[in-house]
């Protein structure tokens, strides 16, 4: 049973959207857009109509073998048709649809017409190596130009596309190739990362060696490092070759709307990775509504989301999303502290951002400089922020919405996952906003907050966060592990889906993210989040990034034991460990049982940003780490 949860995230600071971003939203009256969600079918049907569709469904939702939910049967589409093709035959024909950037401060701007061309170009060579529908392309590259351009080829002829990070060791990309079967596989000579060139094609070489399914490696030179033929001369093209006298023109494959679009693999924050499959028109549906009306994208918008391109977040709102709607992409390939702590804003001056997306680990990390670097440079282009992949501190949050939006940028604090595909909680630009809270589920969103038995919770009591009917873009299954896929929506009764986060609701029907079900403590019968103990600790001005732990304790069942990352001139002695542990008291009350704290320099996180607390507590029981290829480092 879940017990009541004393939490840190009772902030009272209501932030109001000003009467210019009223004006000027998509989505005025926000009540009136969720009444309408209410009615799936008619909302998710109404809002399919944007696209070009080589044939209309027959059914908008098939529900006739849950959990196994099917969107918009028999209609026929092609996605990088819709991203690409169709703005070429209208005035966004040169418009540039991606701008590329390094931390060495080298661009690369693409028109929709020249991305257009390229797709084609290389789709065509796909097809020349004897890449079919349904057969598995894997990238391992930076993030680059050719990147975009694999993944759209690959939708435009059918292909399903598995990225896998590029930081990942060779262990990792064998597992993943070998699972799925790839059959042709993309990589580079190099990355940018903080001054390095890091080679990306000798852990490729080494991986390939393990993987026989592997046809055809096509190398980008993208670093300009020199490139030696490997042992697997024969099976490998450079990029340029390959799509060196190919036609300019290739037919795109009309995709039934439940066709497999890709393989994502999940950051393996509670365990081994998991392959989640996305299917084509609901992905597609759910990733362009939710971009246009939670960053309220307009013509004259230019979109930056920093996530990586490997994981779900740069899948749909820095290929997908953006270009679905016809708006330019910014793709960054680099550190947000390198060459200085004020890249980010220098790109944000230079170019003119005006939407921009990032993760709330990356902002902890440019609060340690201060605000010299946002003050630097001038922000005026932003008119909406947005955050991603973990729950928001208030700090953090006041911290970017003050420094980074000067007080007059809505700032989107979204919840969602590699699962959902797609935005399912976030404010709109007329929301009212308060620090750390996710807010209401967005338009054709049914979520919850229920007990362990499926009920729902009382306002303010903790609960596990469900949802409760389909949507879009929700994923279809995972690949190899159809009774993992079932039981994830069998763990609560009415086939609801788990997301495996703790969550409360307010007054106002906000909710705040505690953090994984697993990441969660009980202390003497209480249940209370990681997120809520860190943000605690994080609200103390020694104290720049926390994550916590249960460690068994005889009379309280689990105490906290807290590792820390102190802002520069701090030193964990004993008078510091003190205030530390009345302040967390303070914030979170009596529950709050204060073990041990422990100064470090790093934490274990995902690519993604996301605290890997299964690692420290893995560490602490002196037990096998388990899989660690998604570990930041």
């Amino acid at each position: 049973m879940i017990r009541d949860t004393t939490v840190l995230m009772n902030e009272k600071r209501v932030f109001k959207p000003s009467e210019e971003i009223k004006e000027n939203a998509l989505v005025k009256n926000w009540e009136a857009e969720i009444e309408k969600g209410k009615n799936l079918e008619k909302y998710w049907s109404e809002k399919a109509e944007q696209f070009e569709w080589f044939k209309k469904w027959d059914k908008v939702l098939d529900e006739s073998n849950k959990p196994f939910y099917k969107w918009f049967l028999g209609g026929k589409i092609n996605l990088a048709y819709n991203a690409v093709d169709r703005w070429i035959k209208s005035e966004k024909r040169n418009q540039v649809a991606i701008i590329y950037i390094n931390e060495r401060g080298e661009e690369k701007k693409i028109t929709f017409y020249e991305l257009y061309l390229a797709v084609n170009k290389l789709a065509n060579a796909l097809k020349n190596l004897g890449v079919k529908k349904g057969d598995i392309v894997s990238t391992y590259m930076p993030m680059c130009p050719e990147l975009l351009i694999a993944l759209l080829a690959c939708t435009k002829i059918g292909a399903i596309h598995s990225v896998i990070y590029s930081g990942l060791s060779v262990g990792s990309l064998v597992e993943r190739i070998n699972e799925t079967q790839v059959k042709v596989l993309f990589t580079a000579d190099g990355t940018y990362r903080r001054g390095k060139v890091i080679d990306l094609k000798s852990i490729a070489d080494e991986a390939v060696l393990q993987c026989p399914s592997v046809e055809t490696i096509v190398v980008v030179n993208h670093t300009g490092t020199p490139i030696e033929l490997s042992k697997l001369s024969g099976r490998e093209i450079f990029y340029e070759r390959l799509v060196e006298g190919e036609a300019s023109y290739c037919e795109p494959e009309p995709m039934d709307s439940e066709d497999p679009l890709f393989i994502l693999y999940t950051s393996g924050s509670t365990g081994k990775p998991k392959g989640v499959i996305h299917t084509t028109a609901g992905y597609m549906l759910g990733t362009a509504t939710t971009l246009r009306y939670v960053f309220d994208i307009h013509e004259d918008d230019l979109f930056w989301c920093t996530g990586d391109i490997g994981w779900i977040t740069g899948h749909s709102y820095v290929i997908y999303g953006p270009l679905l709607l016809g708006t330019t992409t910014v793709v960054y390939e680099g550190a947000p502290d390198y060459p200085d702590p004020g890249v980010w804003w220098k790109i944000v001056e230079k170019y003119g951002v005006t939407k921009f997306y990032t993760a709330p680990t990356a902002i902890r990390h440019l609060m340690r400089f201060g605000i010299r670097y946002t003050d630097l440079y001038n922000l005026e282009s932003l008119r909406i922020l947005g955050t991603v992949g973990e729950p928001i501190n208030p700090e953090a949050w006041i911290w970017l919405y003050k420094n980074v939006g000067k007080e007059r940028c809505p700032l989107m604090d979204t919840w969602w996952q590699t699962e959902t595909g797609m935005h399912m909680i976030s404010p709109l630009p007329v929301s009212d906003l308060k620090p750390g809270a996710t807010a209401l589920p967005l338009p054709g969103v049914d979520a919850d907050v229920v007990d362990g038995k499926g009920n729902p919770v009382p306002v303010g009591k903790g609960g596990y966060l469900v949802i409760k009917k389909p949507w879009p873009a929700m994923f279809r299954n995972l690949h190899k592990n159809k009774e993992r896929f079932k039981e994830i929506w069998s763990e609560f009764p009415g086939c609801i889906y788990n997301a495996g986060d703790m969550v409360r609701k307010d007054e106002d029907g906000y909710f705040w993210i505690q953090g994984r079900s697993d990441d969660v403590l009980k202390i003497a019968g209480h249940r209370i989040g990681t997120a809520e103990v860190e943000s605690a600790f994080v609200s103390h001005p020694a104290v720049v990034e926390a994550a916590v732990i249960g460690r068994s304790d005889p009379i309280k069942g689990e105490i906290i034991k807290a590792f820390i990352i102190l802002r520069g001139g701090y030193e964990l002695k004993t008078k510091l460990i003190g205030e530390l542990k009345k302040h967390v008291r303070h914030e979170l009350g009596p529950v709050a049982v204060l073990g041990e704290i422990v100064q470090v320099d790093k934490l274990p996180k995902t690519r993604s940003g996301k605290i890997m607390h299964r690692i420290l507590r893995a560490q602490e029981m002196g037990e096998n780490l388990g899989d660690t290829s998604t570990l930041e480092e």
